[in-house]
C-alpha cells in the first residue's frame, strides 16, 4: 500500500492540510510544537485506529471542534486506487470508510494499511512489559494470517469466561464446565503454535539485521509460551487450579506469553545502552517488515518520529536505507536538516516544512 494523498482536518493544531507524499521517502521538518509529529500521529490512525501519544482521543481533536478526520487516496499492491478514511468525534463514535463505504469495523481499515512506528519510546518493545512484545508478534500475525484476528478474539472470549468462573470459585473439573475448559485449551494451543512459528520465521532475519547494526554482540530471540516449558497447558492449569481460584484469574496461557531477547546470553536490557536498545528495536522492526513482505508480497508504511534522538548519523542512514530497499513508504520527522544530511543521495524523496500547523512542500 502506498499513500498518494493525505488530508487532515481538525487534527490537533492542524485545521486543514493536504499533502502529496513521496512513494518512497517523505521528510517532515519543523521545530518542536510545530505539528510535524501530528502528521505522523494522523497516519498512525489509519494503521491502528488510535493514537500512539495519548489514550484520550478527545485530546487529538482541534480546540472547539466536534471531531477530526484523516482521509487518504492510496494505491494498493494490485495497483488499484483505494480511498480510505477515519473520523472520530468527541463521544465514543468513530467511522471508517473504504471507497466510500462506511463501517464500524476497524480491522477492515487497518488490515489495508500495514503501518509500523519508530519513536524515542520504541525501546518499550524491549524494556517494557510482555504485553508490548505480544502486540509486536500479533501485529505480524494479524497482517499475515487471515484467521488470526478471529482466533485471538475467541481466545479472549474463553479466557474471560474462565476468569469469571474462577472469581465465582467454580470447580472447573465439573462436567458442565468441560466444553469451556477444552475450548480454552484448544484455542490457547492454536494461538501459541502460530506465535511460535512466527517467531521462528522472524529470528534469523532479526539476527541478520542485529549483526549489521550491533556487530559486537550475539543475539537470540525465544518465545516463552506462558506456562512451564516441560508441561502441557492442561497440566499447568491443573497444577495451578487452586492458585488460580485464589487469584480469581488464569495465570497460565498465551496471555502470559513473552518474547525474550538475549544478548551475549543475558537479557538485552541488562547489557545494552539506550542507543543500542533503539538499534535492537530497529532490527526487530526491519525484520518484521521484511518478513511481512516475504509472506504476503505486500509493502508496508513506516513512520519514524524524531529519528535524530539517540541514533547517530550512520545508524539513521542504515535504518532508512534498509527500509527503502524493501520498497517501504517511509515518513520521517526531524527538527534540523543536519540530522538527515545523507538523504541527499535519495532521488525519490519529498521535503515538507511544518510551521504553526501549516505544511509546505520544499
Amino acid at each position: 500500500m502506498k499513500l498518494d494523498r493525505v488530508q487532515l482536518t481538525n487534527f490537533r493544531n492542524i485545521e486543514s492540510v493536504s499533502i502529496v507524499p513521496s512513494s518512497s521517502l517523505s521528510v517532515i521538518r519543523g521545530v518542536n510544537g510545530s505539528g510535524k509529529s501530528s502528521i505522523i500521529e494522523a497516519l498512525y490512525y489509519l494503521g491502528f485506529g488510535r493514537s500512539f501519544r495519548t489514550a484520550k482521543h478527545t485530546s487529538v481533536i482541534r480546540h472547539q471542534e466536534s471531531g477530526f478526520s484523516v482521509f487518504a487516496s492510496c494505491t494498493n499492491d494490485a495497483n488499484e486506487n483505494v480511498k480510505l478514511g477515519f473520523q472520530r468525534d468527541r463521544g465514543d463514535g468513530f467511522v471508517c470508510s473504504i471507497n466510500g463505504k462506511h463501517s464500524k469495523k476497524l480491522a477492515e481499515l487497518v488490515s489495508l494499511v500495514p503501518t509500523q512506528l519508530f519513536t524515542p519510546q520504541s525501546t518499550d518493545l524491549i524494556i517494557g512489559s510482555p504485553s508490548e512484545r505480544r502486540k509486536f508478534c500479533d501485529w505480524g500475525l494479524f497482517h499475515v494470517e487471515h484467521e488470526f484476528q478471529k482466533l485471538a478474539i475467541l481466545y479472549t472470549k474463553f479466557l474471560k469466561h474462565r476468569n469469571a468462573l474462577l472469581k465465582q470459585q467454580a470447580d472447573l473439573r465439573k462436567a458442565e464446565h468441560l466444553y469451556w475448559e477444552q475450548s480454552f485449551i484448544a484455542h490457547a494451543e492454536d494461538l501459541t503454535n502460530k506465535r511460535q512459528t512466527y517467531i521462528e520465521q522472524l529470528t534469523p532475519i532479526f539476527v541478520r539485521y542485529a549483526k549489521e547494526f550491533l556487530p559486537e554482540f550475539e543475539f537470540s530471540l525465544n518465545y516463552y509460551k506462558g506456562w512451564e516449558k516441560d508441561a502441557s497447558l492442561a497440566e499447568s492449569l491443573v497444577k495451578k487450579s487452586e492458585y488460580d481460584v485464589k487469584m480469581g484469574h488464569t495465570t497460565s496461557g498465551p496471555h502470559k506469553a513473552d518474547i525474550r531477547l538475549r544478548v551475549n546470553g543475558v537479557n538485552a536490557q541488562e547489557l545494552l545502552s539506550r542507543g543500542q536498545l533503539r538499534m535492537a528495536v530497529a532490527a526487530l522492526q526491519m525484520a518484521q517488515t521484511e518478513l511481512f513482505t516475504l509472506l504476503t508480497q505486500r509493502k508496508s508504511i513506516f513512520l519514524l518520529d524524531d529519528v535524530g534522538a539517540e541514533l547517530d548519523a550512520d545508524k539513521r542512514e542504515r535504518f532508512i536505507d534498509g527500509l527503502l530497499c524493501m520498497d517501504t513508504q517511509v515518513f520521517v520527522t526531524a527538527i534540523e536538516s543536519s540530522q538527515l544530511e545523507f538523504i541527499q543521495k535519495y532521488n525519490e524523496k519529498k521535503m515538507f516544512h511544518v510551521e504553526h500547523g501549516s505544511v509546505k512542500e520544499e
